[in-house]
């Protein structure tokens, strides 16, 4: 259990005309958040901080409503978080899980620091909120014949609001988004029998899993939608709008924590990196005995808010009881955005020493299905497997007559998408034939000329499968906009009346920088081939002198080793010694801009 710390500040505010000063003691939660956020303690004078407002009145309404909103938050946890808790506990081993008790207890969560955004879109309202929660709940659970509770559970994250459309009739707000930009702090302890105990890594478990339930909730790209009124279609509410994907290479760390002592008295460390953006994580492999790691992998997220959202990065030493810390670091996503192409270390924190080297890409989202030439011709040239040129984002809205697997219950159906090994699926819709999701789900996609997602809708009582079609995802290029919306597949040709209602939204990617580099490359190539053919007698240096192109502007231009002249003698002094000439070696030379990397590729010897 984590132990925030008492600490005492001392701030300078102006008050009445007179400079004095404000001693304020709270429990500190040691976190890198844009505002100073305490819990139980009690602002006398207020304190400013630049473009933070402090709302205490929120937190006077949030007490009078607390025992309406128990029940609410009851109601979620109970069909939608349980079962999601249950599904990740049974990728443990842990099965039959179900909450027994859930009361939130007397002591609501608070709000901090308040955000309200002005250079916004003029149809919404975007608000960042700090949110802590240090309650008195009672949580009790049932994993197979195991009882336990959890207790002093505690939550400090920015929460994010959206107000939107806004809407020129009552409500005047057409919906609410509620999320989370990054995951939130999370800890709790277990009560009962199973804290008692203290099995072996269930305490871990168990808090993997609320943090990982959580996050598929309400943690970006999840949001939380609320539909008020009935003239705005859940669609445009529900469906993800993402506004780019970020690339990443982590390449390299150095100078990292020595962890693991050898016999010899030498340390080491067996380092691996988690890179995270909101719920999406990453995970590199360990590097076996090396504080000077090159891991040379590459990672892609969806963004769908740039602004206020880190990529962050923490790194571990990998043993085989308990991984142990080795540093964390975090950028703002809006950086590298404005950046288009960044290349930087990052000094780590919460440790003494190390650092980590990455490089970041930003790409747009284009509708135009002519860039998916240049996107795949990109991933290309990175020479990586698993890159993707494309994001498909399906919303699924409902079905109708399903049919039954038993005659006595209605299936409890969802949606599963499947793209390669992507899997995802909608939630559980209990005892209807005629479920209505709402949901919508983003996959990655290589090559959407290539790619083909798999649909099934199953029962989650039986996990049978009751339908299931394939859809080419090249059709989209037939459609404006690559996009269809809310269009009818029959799923049963003996009934016009089974039915799926759903939409599918293609994005390509585009880099903007790598548009830039073909279109000089281009002017390049066809101002070279104009010139006349260079003579076979002129050396490298003369043929490079001669170039008055950036080496980063003519990335991957070849250059044919034979085209250098030989020495006139047979003989070639190096390092104080006399060679003799027994040949020649052919080669291509090639700058990769992408991999920022020199690329040579020996073709034979003569």
């Amino acid at each position: 259990m984590k132990k925030f710390s008492t600490k005492t500040f001392t701030f300078n505010t102006f008050c009445s005309s007179t400079d004095r000063g404000v001693t304020i003691t709270a429990n500190w939660i040691t976190h890198n958040y844009r505002s100073w956020c305490c819990i139980g303690c009690v602002f006398k004078n207020r304190v400013f901080f630049p473009d933070v407002e402090r709302a205490e009145w929120i937190n006077k309404i949030i007490k009078q409503f607390w025992p309406n909103i128990n029940y609410y938050v009851r109601d979620i946890l109970k069909d939608s978080a349980e079962i999601a808790l249950r599904k990740n506990l049974q990728g443990y081993g842990l099965r039959g899980f179900t909450f027994e008790r859930i009361v939130l207890g007397n002591v609501p969560f608070r709000t901090g620091g308040i955000i309200v955004y002005e250079n916004v879109s003029r149809d919404e309202i975007v608000m960042d909120i700090d949110v802590t929660y240090a309650g008195d709940c009672d949580i009790k659970f049932r994993i197979s014949r195991l009882k336990g509770g959890i207790k002093n559970f505690q939550l400090f994250g920015n929460l994010r609001v959206v107000l939107k459309p806004l809407i020129p009739t009552l409500p005047l707000v057409g919906g609410v988004q509620i999320f989370f930009l990054n995951a939130p702090e999370i800890d709790f302890e277990l009560d009962g029998i199973v804290g008692v105990l203290e099995f072996p890594g269930l305490s871990d478990c168990l808090r993997k899993c609320v943090k990982d339930t959580l996050a598929s909730m309400i943690v970006l790209p999840n949001k939380f939608p609320i539909v008020l009124t009935k003239e705005i279609s859940s669609e445009k509410l529900k469906t993800p709008n993402p506004v780019g994907v970020l690339r990443i290479h982590i390449i390299e760390a150095k100078n990292l924590l020595k962890k693991d002592l050898t016999i010899t008295g030498k340390g080491k460390s067996d380092p691996y990196a988690v890179l995270a953006v909101g719920e999406q994580t990453f995970k590199t492999e360990a590097i076996k005995n090396n504080v000077n790691p090159k891991w040379d992998s590459w990672a892609e997220f969806v963004v769908l808010d740039y602004n206020g959202q880190e990529l962050q990065m923490t790194i571990w030493d990998e043993d085989q009881t308990v991984d142990e810390f080795l540093g964390r670091a975090s950028v703002e996503i809006s950086a590298l955005k404005l950046a288009g192409q960044s290349d930087m270390w990052l000094t780590l924190e919460e440790v003494k020493h190390g650092k980590v080297h990455i490089r970041s890409t930003w790409l747009t989202l284009s509708n135009n299905y002519e860039d998916l030439k240049s996107a795949i011709y990109e991933t290309q040239q990175l020479q990586v497997p698993n890159m993707n040129s494309a994001l498909l984002i399906a919303f699924i809205d409902s079905a109708t007559n399903l049919k039954q697997v038993k005659a006595s219950t209605k299936p409890d159906t969802y949606v599963q998408l499947q793209l390669d090994k992507q899997v995802n699926s909608t939630n559980i819709i209990k005892r209807s034939i005629n479920p209505v999701w709402e949901e919508g789900i983003i996959l990655f996609i290589n090559n959407p000329e290539e790619d083909c997602l798999n649909i099934k809708i199953v029962d989650a009582k039986t996990e049978t499968d009751l339908y299931e079609f394939f859809y080419d995802i090249s059709n989209l290029s037939q459609c404006d906009g690559l996009e269809f919306i809310k269009e009818p597949v029959r799923l049963d040709y003996g009934n016009a009346e089974v039915k799926l209602i759903w939409s599918l939204h293609l994005k390509i990617f585009k880099n903007e920088n790598f548009e830039e580099y073909l279109q000089k490359r281009t002017l390049s190539t066809s101002s070279t081939s104009s010139q006349p053919a260079i003579e076979r007698k002129g050396s490298i240096s003369s043929i490079a002198s001669k170039q008055s192109t950036n080496i980063s502007d003519i990335a991957e231009t070849a250059f044919d080793s034979r085209s250098s002249t030989r020495s006139k003698s047979p003989e070639s002094f190096i390092y104080g010694r006399s060679l003799q000439y027994v040949g020649e070696i052919n080669m291509t030379l090639r700058y990769s801009l992408q991999r920022q990397r020199l690329i040579a590729t020996i073709q034979g010897l003569s």
